[in-house]
């Protein structure tokens, strides 16, 4: 869910505020990260699926051919690894 989807606005306004919030929204996060270079807290299967929609973890279980139980369990192990990983020294690594 975007920060905008509450706001009531016209298709062009939406779609250029659209472009705003997708531009910074990586500085933010690279803001956020740079206050916090330590290794990332562990998360647990249940925070998962409470991001996560069952649609979502189906989908990630069929493309690691596991059970979804399984593919909670292994996004819970190695996602803050992956984080970790995708941002060396606080900085989200953009491609």
């Amino acid at each position: 869910m975007g920060l905008l989807d509450g706001l009531d606005l016209g298709g062009a306004l939406r779609g250029a505020l659209g472009a705003v919030e997708a531009t910074a929204l990586p500085t933010a996060i690279n803001a956020v990260l740079a206050k916090t270079p330590c290794a990332n807290l562990p998360i647990t299967e249940d925070q998962i699926k409470t991001v996560l929609s069952n649609t979502q973890v189906q989908e990630f279980a069929r493309h690691l051919g596991l059970p979804a139980d399984a593919t909670l369990k292994s996004l819970a192990q190695y996602l803050p690894d992956i984080v970790d990983k995708a941002s060396p020294n606080g900085t989200l690594q953009s491609k």
